[in-house]
């Protein structure tokens, strides 16, 4: 697979398929940049190198029809401003007033297109859409990391009507990095693994057991394992169906002692009313109360595990993060990273990475990945299409 800075730019159009699917305000303003800024190196690489850029991306899920509220229009305001430079929209993404836009382009300058899923042939990967869409440059270039576990038109289908393409810049981070943490690590290697639900992340541990020294889990997806152990966990949320599946993975790990569950949590009789909560060990969760984070002596526990370690990567939060009195052991985990400055420290994951940006940490740290979805595909294992397209023969030495 070929990336941009090994290709020729200089007065080319050339379409990049970013990742701009940011939250918007409730005034559709944007809410959270970080998705445009770790856009921007590919952008500024086109332009600086003499190329026009045609910048797209979806933006949620408004069900393959216009809706203003979705509309990619604040993004490019607000690219603008961070690139110094007028950014111009196109109302649509496809038809002939957008493929006027494309062709009157002049070197340097920089458009973006209006939301892909506004068009049901994006997410449906339709021949048609995808060759439109190609029409409008010389070079195509996929950069949108985050959507690369989904066969779409924009991700997928476009390769083959591109006589030249390449994989952008984030990608080239997101992968060098997940292969320095994943592919290659440095022992001691940690994983932690959060979130609620085990069904998403059991062939993750299954993957990580192959090459990490600890396996630490909390959230929700704790809760599971726990019960699996016989263990009484009130009315927390948990798995039934994933039960059998939960004495399997951690029987196949018991001997080498990978596994780390939470010895206590905290517990609250409801989650809106955190004066309600206290600290129980795994054994002792009172049948009318709801686990809602690991607790104190877990973080220190996983502390010690830490502390060793060269790579450490992060998925998931470690409870309800989100509801004040329970953010305790994410942030946690947060401040633990933090401070584990002789390991490479990868985090993946919307949650996970909503919590570092609350800690103000993610300077702190050595890679945040922008996806969540693609970043466990990897981590199971699999490939990604998008990634898989791009590897087609053809690649950034043109069409065979």
């Amino acid at each position: 697979m070929k990336y941009l800075n090994e290709i020729n730019v200089s007065n080319k159009r050339v379409f990049i398929r970013a990742d701009l699917n940011v939250p918007l305000t409730d005034e559709l303003k944007v809410g959270d940049d970080t998705r445009i800024r770790a856009a921007l190196d590919t952008i500024l690489f086109v332009v600086n190198n003499g190329g026009s850029a045609i910048v797209s991306s979806h933006l949620g899920d408004p069900g393959g029809k216009r809706d203003a509220s979705f509309s990619l229009k604040p993004v490019a305001d607000y690219m603008s401003n961070l690139l110094k430079r007028e950014v111009l929209f196109a109302n649509d993404c496809v038809g002939p007033e957008v493929s006027k836009l494309a062709k009157a382009l002049k070197p340097k300058e920089v458009l973006l297109l209006e939301n892909l899923r506004f068009h049901p042939g994006e997410k449906a990967n339709d021949e048609g859409f995808a060759r439109e869409l190609a029409s409008l440059a010389d070079i195509y270039i996929n950069d949108a990391f985050a959507t690369a576990h989904r066969a779409h038109a924009s991700t997928v289908g476009m390769v083959k009507y591109s006589k030249l393409y390449a994989a952008g810049l984030t990608i080239k981070r997101e992968l060098e990095y997940f292969n320095k943490a994943f592919e290659a690590p440095v022992h001691p290697f940690m994983a932690i693994l959060g979130g609620a639900k085990v069904s998403t992340k059991i062939e993750v541990i299954r993957n990580l057991a192959k090459k990490a020294d600890k396996i630490l889990i909390g959230g929700a997806m704790a809760n599971t394992f726990l019960a699996a152990r016989g263990l009484q966990v009130g009315k927390s949320l948990f798995e039934p169906e994933q039960i059998e599946t939960a004495q399997q993975v951690e029987g196949t790990l018991a001997e080498t002692n990978k596994l780390l569950l939470p010895i206590d949590v905290i517990v609250a009789s409801d989650i809106s009313e955190p004066s309600s909560s206290k600290v129980v060990g795994i054994d002792a969760v009172p049948p009318h109360m709801t686990i809602l984070d690991i607790g104190p002596k877990t973080i220190a526990m996983f502390k010690n595990e830490l502390d060793i370690a060269k790579t450490i990567i992060w998925n998931g939060p470690m409870g309800a993060f989100e509801h004040k009195g329970f953010e305790r052991g994410t942030y946690g985990i947060v401040d633990l990273l933090v401070n584990c400055k002789n390991a490479l420290r990868v985090v993946g994951g919307g949650d996970t990475d909503r919590a570092i940006h609350e800690q103000h940490a993610l300077e702190k740290l050595d890679f945040v990945s922008t996806a969540g979805g693609a970043f466990l595909k990897l981590l199971e294992g699999k490939k990604l299409p998008a990634i898989e397209a791009l590897k087609a023969p053809g690649g950034a030495g043109g069409c065979c």
